[in-house]
């Protein structure tokens, strides 16, 4: 526990020219030795570079480990590695160690990660838990209120800013409800002969039920300070997100990550609030890790899946991340759409978007009803110049989706290639009905949804240490 309360870790960013693409992707070889490798980084507090700190790879499958020591820039590496699951550890005196992973790597990955070293706590220290050390010494945030607003500060256009809506809204359910317990009077004549975190907890479940989101986030915070448990400090930050404070919830979500590294709903609320900001790569990186947590989660691949629908660019390892979730959940429609949806986005040539059409029909055969895969299809179909097979496609994309906006605009394009003035005219006018339609249904649920109003603090200076310790 003290090497979680001393340590912070953070995954660098996936520059493009640190990582390989896949090597084969649906019989496409490209030359090299492409075994999995890892590269990184150590650094202090203020992520000044620590050279000569002992970096050692572990893999259970390893009788003795490898080790490596950073260079006078703080890098490290270790390539050529055989196929498994590895973790990577950092030490040096008077720093607490670091660590990061595991990694299941199947074969040609490259990651790059990045470990922060803190100062060893003093022996006095050792013995405490996170419950024994404040959540934090101040929060730099105040929630002042709530306000009904349609400009609630998404990135974007608007296709970006509904998909970032969904993503926040996600995130924040998957926080769990409290237990049932006793009724809001009671909670309250329990609270007042002494306060009590889950009591807390409980009140702000109940307060949040009837819509005084306001009450509930205070509550929720007092819970968290109290007592920072996994499940409070999620509830905190999942309430401060649902009601769009960005801010303030990424600060709960990065503090919630340094106690609970190995929460996937930590990592997956903090890149919805990120990716809200409009910090997309960032976002996409932390959505990454999160599927590296516990590989058999299906919840962070369906992240993965909806935030790059619209992204024209993935980082490196994205492609391989929702290739996992078919492999390990191969009867589920969604997981071969998002997975063949990565495909198109990935300039791999003509082989992968083949792969890509086979896993869509995979996607109908398990879901008939699937619209958005026969929308795929349809401009796959077109981009091959097939547009016979496209209108067929795209039809069934509208029959199968509720307000088919982008099948209608598809279509209207078929049709316009073809020389069909009058239907393209026609596809084009049913485009625009159904897109005003979505668009009053988001303005109208982003008026029934209320956003916080929130004032944030400068972090107080450190007090300057007497003469005496200087």
């Amino acid at each position: 526990m003290n090497r979680l309360l001393n340590t912070t870790i953070c995954i660098i960013s996936f520059a493009p020219g640190l990582f390989l693409m896949p090597a084969r992707i649906h019989g496409q070889t490209i030359s090299g030795d492409h075994r999995p490798s890892i590269e990184g980084k150590v650094c202090d507090e203020q992520h000044h570079p620590i050279a000569g700190v002992k970096v050692t790879l572990e893999n259970s499958k390893l009788t003795v480990p490898i080790t490596a020591a950073t260079d006078s820039q703080g890098h490290f590496e270790f390539f050529k590695m055989a196929a498994g699951t590895y973790t990577v550890h950092a030490s040096l005196n008077e720093f607490a160690d670091a660590s990061e992973g595991p990694f299941l790597f199947n074969g040609h990955e490259r990651k790059s990660v990045s470990l922060l070293l803190q100062k060893a706590a003093s022996p006095q220290s050792s013995k405490s838990t996170s419950a024994d050390i404040p959540f934090s010494d101040e929060t730099h945030f105040t929630v002042a209120g709530v306000t009904d607003t349609t400009s609630l500060g998404a990135h974007g256009s608007d296709r970006v800013r509904r998909n970032s809506d969904a993503l926040s809204k996600d995130a924040a359910h998957l926080s769990a409800a409290a237990i049932n317990g006793p009724d809001e009077a009671a909670i309250r004549e329990h609270l007042a002969k002494g306060d009590n975190a889950d009591l807390r907890f409980q009140l702000a479940d109940l307060e949040e039920k009837s819509g005084r989101s306001l009450d509930a986030v205070n509550d929720y915070q007092r819970a968290a300070q109290m007592d920072p448990t996994e499940p409070h400090l999620f509830a905190w930050g999942a309430e401060l997100l649902l009601y769009r404070a960005f801010d303030p919830s990424i600060e709960v979500f990065t503090k919630g990550r340094r106690l609970y590294p190995e929460s996937v709903r930590m990592a997956l609320g903090l890149g919805s609030a990120t990716y809200a900001l409009g910090s997309s790569d960032e976002a996409m990186r932390i959505f990454l890790q999160a599927c590296d947590i516990d590989p058999s989660d299906p919840t962070p691949y369906r992240f993965l899946g909806k935030v790059q629908v619209t992204e024209s660019t993935l980082p490196p390892g994205w492609t391989d991340r929702l290739k996992r979730s078919v492999e390990l959940y191969p009867k589920n429609a969604m997981t071969h759409y998002f997975y063949a949806l990565a495909l198109t986005k990935t300039p791999v040539g003509s082989e992968a978007l083949a792969f890509a059409e086979a896993q869509l029909k995979i996607a109908l055969d398990l879901d008939p009803h699937f619209g958005d895969a026969y929308l795929e299809l349809g401009i796959l179909a077109s981009q091959k110049g097939d547009l016979p097979k496209a209108i067929g496609y795209l039809q069934n994309a509208i029959v199968n989706t509720p307000l088919p906006d982008d099948a209608h605009y598809r279509l209207a394009q078929v049709y316009r290639r073809m020389g069909e003035m009058e239907k393209a005219r026609r596809e084009t006018e049913l485009y625009k009905q159904a897109s005003e339609k979505k668009q009053q249904q988001v303005e109208q649920e982003r008026h029934e949804l209320q956003q916080f109003v929130y004032t944030l603090r400068e972090q107080k200076a450190a007090a300057p240490k007497p003469a005496a310790e200087k």
